[in-house]
């Protein structure tokens, strides 16, 4: 009866995430949406809170332009590496922490809070719901949170076309097709409106849903898949124009979910 945390751990032990945003094309698409949609709700003296922020790359790379950052982490490795590639950035703050448990911080305290990680890890409603709602409190009335989630879709598209889709459908649907969630799969994936759904009766005001790898995961395998550097910067900019097309979330893997917090808590 392993823990979430000793599930994740052990996967990320395996993993290269100090690499996982750079060495692959759905990667680098990932990371350019995603901060696309961070300097659009940002500013450079925003105060920013990074839940879930794995070896800091957002954290690093915010902090460099001169924005004050907290970056939360829940493994021990990850931090490590956060803390070594950010020791000379004094307007870095990092903590090691759980998604669902910020007592560290006041109510009220981030103009913009980023979620990037920690949905694709919590499983339990209960707990989903706690960290929901802590990344809500510490975010100042009229603030911005960006809550990063995975599509069920998304997940079956990218992962389980190697002649494994049942093992994949097995693990991700029941028999009648319903969405399962449970800390053995490592990863969990959402319909688009059932994760929406998460936020009806939250302080919070809804501003968009987009995707930010697109299908690149699930073809980018393929002998004949290429984008050159020189037509990178171009696909880029294609993507991020039709990111939150509704008919498009459910086959991307990466998405965001951005709202604006409208009340204290």
């Amino acid at each position: 009866m392993s823990t979430r945390k000793e599930i994740v751990s052990s996967f990320y032990e395996k993993a290269d995430e100090n690499s996982r945003l750079q060495r692959t094309i759905h990667g680098q698409l990932e990371y350019k949406t995603t901060m696309a949609y961070i300097h659009r709700y940002s500013e450079t003296n925003s105060k920013i809170l990074e839940i879930g922020a794995g070896t800091g790359r957002y954290s690093i790379a915010l902090a460099k332009e001169g924005m004050t950052v907290a970056a939360v982490e829940l493994l021990e490795n990850n931090l490590a590496v956060l803390k070594e590639n950010s020791k000379d950035l004094g307007n870095l703050h990092s903590y090691q922490g759980d998604a669902t448990v910020l007592h560290c911080f006041a109510d009220d305290t981030f103009d913009l809070t980023l979620s990037l990680g920690p949905m694709y890890h919590l499983y339990e409603p209960d707990e989903v719901d706690k960290a929901i709602n802590e990344a809500i409190r510490v975010t100042k009335p009229g603030g911005v949170i960006m809550f990063a989630f995975l599509s069920v879709f998304g997940i079956m598209y990218a992962n389980y076309f190697n002649g494994n889709w049942a093992v994949g459908q097995e693990e991700n649907f029941t028999d009648d097709y319903k969405i399962k969630h449970f800390k053995e799969q490592i990863f969990t994936g959402y319909d688009i409106t059932e994760f929406e759904d998460l936020f009806r009766d939250k302080p919070v005001e809804w501003i968009t849903t987009a995707g930010t790898d697109g299908i690149v995961e699930a073809i980018e395998g393929r002998s004949d898949f290429s984008i050159p550097d020189n037509d990178f910067d171009a696909f880029a900019a294609w993507y991020l124009a039709f990111a939150e097309k509704r008919e498009l979330l459910g086959c991307t893997n990466h998405l965001l979910y951005i709202c604006k917090k409208t009340d204290s808590m």
